[in-house]
């Protein structure tokens, strides 16, 4: 049974995933179409049930393993996300399945208050600014750890940091990190990060662009 979780460690985390959409769609469902608080309660439970064993499953595959791999570090980073911002899109879902289900009875004035100060361009930029400044110090703690795994001292450190052209290698022999994992996981974090910067740009300048027309 133990070597089943490691061996399957991916498709039991992607059948979790699965399931726990399903709990928050259901959550909906039977709060506000069936009416049945009680019963939505307890699918909230079982995604936060859910989430707890993800954690617990990656701990697990750490301690059969011995080494910190691409799964712990994702199972992480998902954990994480549902701690952090998880809430707050939670409760964008929550008021959208409102909206779909019965608008009218379901919505309250200070629902429709919040859907709306949520399309206001200077909200939209501070939530994205703040959002990718997050994204950025949990990237750069990640970074700070994989050096430490991998035995740089500050010295070492510093002088990958100065010296940038280990980025461009397929292997991570010439870079500072210990293994394949942490570089290739910091890569394409790397990428969703510029990606995300993008992204946030464009809300961050659309509020100074409404300023300036309005000015």
């Amino acid at each position: 049974m133990n070597d089943i979780m490691v061996h399957y460690q991916w498709e039991i985390f992607i059948a979790i995933e699965i399931i726990s959409f399903l709990c928050l769609l259901l959550f909906g469902y039977s709060r506000y179409k069936l009416k049945k608080p009680q019963l939505s309660i307890g699918f909230i439970i079982a995604f936060i049930a859910l989430t707890g064993f993800e954690a617990v499953l990656a701990w697990y595959v750490f301690a059969r393993t011995g080494e910190i791999a691409a799964f712990q570090i994702i199972v992480s980073l998902f954990v994480l996300y549902a701690l952090t911002f998880g809430f707050h899109d939670f409760k964008r879902l929550d008021r959208w399945m409102r909206k779909k289900i019965d608008a009218d009875r379901l919505l309250t004035t200070k629902d429709y208050e919040v859907m709306a100060r949520q399309k206001d361009p200077t909200v939209q930029a501070k939530h994205y600014l703040v959002t990718w400044i997050t994204h950025v110090a949990v990237f750069l703690s990640v970074q700070v750890l994989f050096f430490g795994l991998s035995g740089l001292d500050i010295h070492d450190s510093a002088n990958y940091l100065t010296d940038l052209d280990w980025l461009g290698s397929e292997s991570y022999e010439a870079t500072p990190y210990d293994n394949q994992t942490f570089h290739s996981v910091s890569m394409i974090w790397g990428i969703i990060l510029v990606v995300d910067a993008i992204v946030s740009a464009t809300y961050v300048f659309q509020k100074k662009d409404k300023k300036k027309r309005g000015a």
